[in-house]
């Protein structure tokens, strides 16, 4: 590094004096025209850290995997230029264009080599783009759910992007931890890593146009989502847990549910497979079987679970019996996809054929009035499934597109869905994955880690699985147990089986019962911790679950771990995948860490031993960070169950300032797009002996029903507490703070240690210190 940097120093002392441009605001200073031998490229800044390069006249975008809705305002530039090379200058990087060798060069703002794109080939779509040698990569593609190999999350060698079979995430998108991105707008696209170079190609069309970004792994996935668009927020209840079932009909559906009440293990959702449908029928694809669920079309069913606070999801398929009144029309208006070929269906064993999603006017189509019958009278929600069968990687992004505009269009009501694979350029339409017909069993459970985490790698961030494996045998109690535990730390938490099969808690004895239980509660109750992650998935692009090299992307260590993520900035997790296992050791990353259950504390950069409750399956290896801020509620049978009016905020102070954004609105509706939501910043430091806890003026035109905070200060119970520089009145105990009118504070002691409460209004703007014992270093 040093000899590279005096090598550079000298060239600079060589090089002609630049000339500099001071920083312009109009619309073409952030913009650059490369003549290259065979033609001309478009070089555009599109924001401080996003470099577009397109071949000169290109339409864009080519695919759905750049938002054609994006919008980027003029960058605030500096131009130079050195001799022949002329250099482009934001806040986040600077361009040097040689045209003498086709050359871009890529460096951060302290003028450190990032990138060289050799854009001799790029007007035959064929692009390189060199890096520093050894340089981690990541994305393009993760494994479906068939493939033996657990894999990790490093690529090398050829790779190709595409949405693959089912199970299967995929992006033309490749980034690194040393602080860089490539985006290709291509559908399938080809990529070869070598140790030094990142080659993209197509064979189906040429790549016209690439992306480079610049940043740490969050500001990468935050450009990611300005170029390819945001992720809707899902609905609050998704936050919570699914039964999906394949074998049902309405007496059953009801009665599970009001066993989920009785024995108060929450539940939001139950999804319903074929059963729900007239399947085979005319319109049979978009509406109520009446034989299974009688009173599904008159609203009837959607009133009586409306009032168990549950939600119906239902499956939809790609595909239409072609002898039915809406498979002839398709016929007659040549809406069948070329690469599906008529054939018996295997469930109504009558001949079925997938329409093309990818016209717009079959997606107008599909979302009759059938189906918005169907969507009136409860099914509220999308399971799109087997459109991965097709080969075409759109295919499942564009049905999808289909439900989102079609709901949209009719209702303000949040879109919900989950599929059965992923391009990138799907997160527009609220679309989840999940993982695909997977098998049961504890090597099946543990290999869903890395399809997880790679699953965020290309920016897929609302992933869940079949919980408890779909395909026979049934699991054991304990490999059900572990999974519960396992999928409550996923963004998408859902059971399902194959047909006739259950997944209910109390099926699997009462050990896997109370394990389960816990774990769902557990999962319930930290419902605004994981609902303001849903915020920052639609808002700066990185979700609930992070693979460990987003956090500490300059650790060689967590580069290719997929036995702990975090959940959230705060919580690590790493479940129990081992049969009858009794010892866990686990590598823990850099910092302080507590164990959530027992209040152990451990230092990080280390392996530790856990043991592992291997006859009642009770424990979860599940840290909190120091510096953490957890709020948590009330664990309730639902969500919204009742208003939550006051939340328990879970604290534990660091040397450096840490920040949590509380963020709430109606959970509900699109109203969030139009500023109707809470935002409210809570911060804490801890200095010597003091602590300084802020909660800053809220945010957005919303206006929760939450009335206070209960703040658990944990470090040391403090001797004197101070609001806004004014002496607070001390509570008996933490009960009688809560009872009291009013902030106040009061000593206490948990699992954690000695702790300080502090209850203060919520939805004001506070400054809290507290005098506290030092915290040895």
């Amino acid at each position: 590094m040093r000899a590279r940097l005096l090598a550079l120093a000298l060239l600079s002392a060589m090089a002609i004096t630049p000339v500099a441009v001071a920083a312009r605001n109009d619309a073409s200073a952030d913009r650059m025209e490369l003549t290259l031998p065979g033609g001309k490229l478009e070089l555009r800044l599109l924001a401080p850290g996003i470099v577009q390069l397109r071949v000169d006249g290109t339409r864009e975008p080519a695919t759905p995997v750049i938002d054609a809705q994006a919008s980027f305002d003029p960058v605030e530039v500096t131009r130079e230029t050195q001799g022949d090379e002329q250099i482009l200058r934001s806040a986040q990087l600077a361009l040097h264009w040689n045209p003498h060798r086709a050359e871009l060069r890529v460096e951060d703002p302290a003028g450190h080599l990032l990138l060289s794109a050799d854009l001799s080939h790029a007007i035959d779509g064929r692009w390189v783009v060199r890096h520093a040698k050894g340089d981690p990569q990541y994305g393009i593609g993760g494994l479906n759910a068939f493939d033996p190999k657990t894999g990790d999350l490093l690529r090398q060698g050829k790779q190709i992007a595409t949405a693959g079979a089912q199970g299967h995430t995929g992006a033309p998108f490749v980034w690194s931890t040393a602080g860089y991105g490539v985006l290709a707008d291509a559908e399938p696209a080809q990529f070869d890593l070598s140790g030094t170079d990142i080659a993209i190609q197509s064979r189906q069309a040429k790549v016209h146009t690439i992306y480079l970004m610049v940043g740490a792994p969050d500001a990468l996935f935050a450009q990611l989502r300005q170029v390819s668009g945001a992720a809707p927020m899902f609905p609050k209840w998704a936050m919570g847990f699914t039964n999906s079932q394949w074998g049902i009909d309405q007496k059953e559906a009801l009665t599970l549910v009001d066993t989920y009440r009785a024995k108060h293990i929450p539940i939001d959702n139950f999804t319903f497979d074929f059963d729900w449908k007239a399947w085979g029928e005319d319109m049979g694809e978009f509406r109520w079987n009446t034989d299974k669920f009688p009173d599904g079309p008159d609203g009837k069913l959607k009133q009586q679970m409306d009032q168990r606070g549950m939600h119906m999801t239902g499956i939809m398929k790609p595909r239409v019996h072609v002898d039915t009144v809406e498979g002839r029309d398709a016929t007659a208006r040549g809406y069948w996809l070329a690469q599906s070929k008529e054939a018996p269906d295997y469930f109504s064993h009558k001949p079925v054929r997938d329409v093309d999603f990818d016209k717009p006017e079959v997606r107008a189509w599909f979302f009759n009035d059938a189906l918005k019958h169907s969507f009136a009278t409860g099914i509220v929600g999308w399971w799109n499934d087997e459109a991965d069968d097709s080969g075409v990687d759109t295919q499942f992004l564009n049905m999808q597109r289909a439900l989102y505009d079609g709901q949209r269009s009719i209702s303000d009501q949040r879109v919900w869905s989950i599929n059965r694979n992923f391009y990138l350029g799907s997160q527009r339409y609220a679309y989840g994955v999940w993982s695909g017909d997977i098998q049961s069993g504890f090597a099946s459970m543990a290999a869903q880690r890395q399809r997880m985490l790679a699953a965020f790698d290309v920016g897929a961030m609302h992933w869940g699985m079949d919980g408890g494996g779909f395909k026979a045998p049934m699991p054991s109690p304990e490999n059900y147990a572990r999974w519960i535990q396992f999928g409550a730390f996923t963004p998408v938490f859902r059971v399902h089986a194959d047909f006739g099969q259950k997944r209910q808690p109390w099926v699997y004895g009462p050990v896997a019962e109370k394990a389960a239980t816990e774990a769902i509660r557990l999962r319930y109750s930290l419902i605004p911790y994981i609902y303001s992650y849903e915020h920052h998935a639609h808002a700066d692009g990185v979700g609930l679950v992070r693979p460990l090299q987003f956090v500490y992307p300059q650790d060689a260590a967590q580069r290719d771990r997929i036995d702990a993520w975090m959940f959230g900035d705060y919580l690590l997790v790493a479940p129990v995948v081992e049969q009858g296992q009794t010892v866990k050791r686990l590598q823990l990353p850099h910092g302080r860490w507590v164990n959530w259950f027992d209040g152990k504390t451990y230092e990080g950069d280390r392996e530790i031993t856990l043991k592992v409750d291997a006859a009642d399956w009770s424990d979860i290896p599940l840290f909190v960070r120091e510096g953490a801020i957890i709020p948590q509620q009330p664990v309730m049978d639902y969500v919204g169950q009742q208003p939550v009016t006051s939340l328990d905020v879970q604290v534990f102070p660091s040397n450096a300032e840490t920040r949590f954004d509380v963020y709430d609105d109606d959970g509900e509706t699109y109203g969030y797009e139009k500023g109707a939501y809470f935002l409210q910043a809570l911060s804490v430091r801890r200095e010597g002996n003091v602590v300084d806890f802020r909660a800053a003026a809220p945010a957005g035109a919303f206006h929760p029903a939450l009335e206070d905070y209960v703040v658990a200060i944990h470090g040391g119970a403090s001797s004197a507490v101070t609001i806004d520089g004014k002496p607070l009145t001390k509570a008996t105990g933490v009960e009688a703070l809560r009872a009291t009118q009013g902030e106040g504070w009061a000593q206490g002691h948990d699992r954690f240690g000695e702790v300080t409460y502090v209850k203060i209004e919520a939805g004001r703007a506070t400054n809290i210190q507290l005098t506290t014992p030092a915290v040895q270093p």
